[in-house]
């Protein structure tokens, strides 16, 4: 009987991943058949995926790299949508941060390294928070659709970035390529070490996903937010300030984007330029919804986008496939993730059950 009550609980705790499971396998076969009618060696192609991912320590370096930014992204999604929101604005909170990043040393001139790093994450936090923190307002005290609302918002946050970057913030030195004055090199971020070239934002985007994960699974502020993405009427009845709780979880995920923009500047660009709107928060909301918004399991993910999106150029080199090849796998990917939510009210019924039947056979085993 007690191996039977702890098949039950494992099951019960591995099907809300079921979900994520059955899409990376669609996706796998859906990848292999869009080759196969190019004609293109499928098998040979998926190698070259995992080995342009994680085949050598240049490969890993570049997943890694990658998926930092990623990880942080991807909790401007997560943290609304434990309060019921769907946010897809991530890319305009990126690049305002970023931006917000990159002029305050203009603002803060003869202050040392570390104090001037941390008013520059500050500054892309608040922005970033500021960013994402309206659309939630927007949504709670007007009525915004909010996927809607940080959809636009992000095309705006985009076009108030170029503009003041080929505009008065604009470095004169930058001729062909528009962009802020280059910060200095004692204020760049360097790699985690001479043989690990990654920057520390993987480590601030690991600890952010930690914190956020105790934040929603061990504070009371998580359960109050797990009561109010259940049923808000529910919330409501038994006092819960759900609008104070909906915008706490937006500006806390635009504060991530914000700080992912920050790293991409200061340890990765060197200026606040257009190569930073480089998509990662598009991919932020594929990472999201493959780790089903479980802060935690955002780290794995982001390393398997990282690593997908670190791939392409070796399929263009050895089998002379587009570089947006990738695209179309990551594009699949999210499909396959929304056409298999669909199991989710069932996967809550299948545990629910299991559960019932863990807990008949501890009873049965206690009986005797």
């Amino acid at each position: 009987m007690k191996p039977r009550n702890a098949i039950y609980r494992a099951g019960g705790l591995l099907l809300p991943g079921l979900p994520t499971l059955l899409a990376a396998l669609t996706t796998f076969v859906l990848f292999m058949l869009f080759l196969a009618v190019q004609g293109k060696p499928a098998w040979q192609a998926c190698q070259l995926v995992v080995q342009g991912a994680f085949g050598s320590a240049f490969a890993w370096e570049n997943t890694l790299q990658r998926a930092a930014p990623l990880m942080l992204t991807a909790l401007c999604v997560a943290l609304p949508a434990r309060a019921g929101l769907i946010i897809i604005g991530g890319e305009g909170a990126l690049v305002l941060g970023g931006l917000a990043a990159a002029v305050t040393p203009l603002w803060l001139p003869g202050l040392p390294v570390v104090p001037l790093l941390l008013c520059m994450a500050l500054s892309a936090m608040v922005v970033g928070g500021f960013w994402i923190g309206l659309n939630g307002w927007m949504r709670q005290k007007r009525g915004l659709n909010e996927t809607i609302g940080s959809l636009l918002l992000s095309y705006v946050a985009i076009a108030i970035f170029n503009q003041l970057v080929e505009g008065p913030l604009r470095d004169p030195a930058s001729l062909n390529k528009p962009s802020t004055i280059p910060l200095d090199d004692s204020v760049m971020i360097g790699p985690i070490s001479d043989a690990f070239q990654v920057h520390w934002g993987l480590v601030v985007g690991v600890i952010a996903c930690i914190l956020a994960q105790v934040l929603v699974r061990n504070s009371v502020t998580g359960f109050s937010l797990q009561v109010v993405g259940g049923n808000v009427r529910t919330a409501r009845m038994i006092g819960l300030p759900v609008d104070r709780l909906v915008i706490l979880t937006c500006v806390l995920g635009g504060a991530c984007a914000g700080l992912a923009g920050m790293f991409e500047v200061a340890a990765v660009q060197g200026s606040a330029n257009a190569a930073i709107i480089a998509g990662y928060g598009a991919s932020g909301i594929l990472v999201a919804f493959a780790a089903r918004q479980n802060p935690l399991a955002i780290i794995a993910c982001a390393i398997l986008l990282g690593g997908i999106e670190a791939s392409g150029s070796l399929l263009q080199r050895r089998l002379g496939l587009p570089d947006a090849t990738t695209l179309i796998l990551e594009g699949i990917l999210f499909t396959s993730l929304l056409a298999w939510e669909a199991l989710t009210p069932r996967i809550v019924a299948w545990r629910l059950r299991l559960n019932e039947r863990a807990i008949q056979a501890q009873g049965a085993l206690q009986h005797g």
